[in-house]
């Protein structure tokens, strides 16, 4: 039965990305020259993400443009920050399927927003590093060499589950050509699946006992720490650990700061995946896969051994509850803003002024051209 649910929940989220995709297709391909400028890029690893609701797919497209030559390393390493936040949209959708109930939906869109606010304040503190002085770049390279070594030969190989899943979305896609309707489908089954897989985990771990999950799991931050990197480690996808940890915070059987523990493991559990991956590929993907390693390992590092900072995108987490079981609009107006509209009004913006530049440069290059005497002949 879990594993059923885990197929229709992975099928929910592969079904999201189609949608959009259609939606969308021209999006991945207009916006990759954009890449050079760091901010930019960030907010393009995150639209990306957003759109394709998986940083697994979004970070085999950043590693197959770097293999390619199409971008440089350096510049795709803000992508896969923006990955890491784009990602977190899953769980905050999940959180609005509690919107009836105003005291479930408080603790529920919190437990969605507390991975969002942690990666957030994650990227803060690293970009600026990473921009002046290439602290990823440098970790990432150095490791890659010393795990690879010079004589490491690149092979061909593909590791998602989407491949099974892929048939099916492809079929049922055939029959519905229409994106809209595939979308508002895939988020309904989205709410659906999430919802009975966490009944179905929770009684099949703790017998229906909440003292049971409290003491085993949940007893410490290290071992729900622990329990997220081995749970996500072992379904591939910090997507499903993620969102089924919500339903247990609006029902109370976890609390808000349980939950955070649990879902900085699972960041690094979801790390798996891409390095298994990157190993049958090139040096540049073993690079990218512990970029997005070392980003979430030092995030853990900041926040889990200090209570008070680890406290703080808790705190944050809460209040934004609290607003938004006053304004339920807010929830709404949150991920259309950080996930949508902010990311895509700036690359638009960067694009036309990149444009313009372009138009700039050949008016200028018009007007100091050297001018032939027998052009005015002619």
């Amino acid at each position: 039965m879990i594993a059923i649910n885990i197929f229709l929940f992975l099928l929910a989220i592969d079904f999201i990305g189609y949608s959009f995709r259609l939606l969308n297709k021209d999006i991945a391909d207009s916006i990759i020259n954009l890449t050079a400028n760091p901010f930019i890029s960030l907010f393009i690893g995150l639209l990306i993400t957003a759109i394709i609701q998986s940083s697994s797919t979004s970070t085999s497209m950043i590693v197959a443009i770097v293999a390619s030559g199409s971008i440089q390393f350096s510049d795709a390493i803000p992508m896969i920050m923006g990955a890491n936040i784009g990602t977190t949209l899953t769980s905050t959708l999940v959180s609005l399927s509690f919107i009836t109930n105003r005291d479930e939906f408080r603790k529920a869109i919190g437990a969605g927003v507390v991975h969002d606010f942690f990666n957030i304040l994650v990227v803060i503190i690293l970009f600026p590093l990473e921009y002046n002085y290439g602290v990823l770049t440098n970790l990432s390279s150095a490791a890659s060499n010393f795990i690879l070594g010079a004589d490491y030969v690149v092979q061909d190989s593909e590791f998602r589950y989407f491949l099974f899943t892929k048939p099916v979305v492809l079929f049922i896609g055939g029959l519905i050509p229409y994106p809209v309707v595939l979308a508002i489908s895939s988020f309904v089954m989205l709410a659906i699946t999430v919802k009975f897989l966490s009944k179905t985990l929770y009684k099949s771990i703790t017998g229906g006992s909440r003292e049971f999950l409290q003491k085993y799991f949940f007893g410490s931050p290290y071992r729900s720490f622990f329990w997220g990197i081995v749970f996500t480690a072992g379904v591939q996808s910090s997507s499903v650990t993620t969102s089924v940890i919500v339903p247990f915070v609006a029902t109370r059987k976890i609390s808000l700061k349980q939950s955070f523990t649990f879902i900085l493991g699972a960041n690094i559990g979801t790390t798996i995946t891409a390095l298994i991956a990157a190993l049958f590929k090139s040096e540049a993907a073993v690079s990218i896969a512990l970029v997005h390693l070392f980003f979430n390992l030092i995030g853990v590092l900041i926040f889990l051994p200090f209570p008070i900072i680890r406290n703080i995108p808790v705190r944050m987490a809460k209040a934004f509850g609290r607003l938004a079981m006053k304004f339920r609009i807010a929830g709404f107006v949150y991920i259309i803003i950080t996930f949508f509209l902010i990311p895509f009004v700036l690359i638009s913006f960067n694009k036309e002024e990149g444009n313009e530049k372009d138009s700039d440069v050949k008016i200028e290059e018009s007007i100091n051209k050297p001018v032939n005497p027998t052009d005015s002949l002619n």
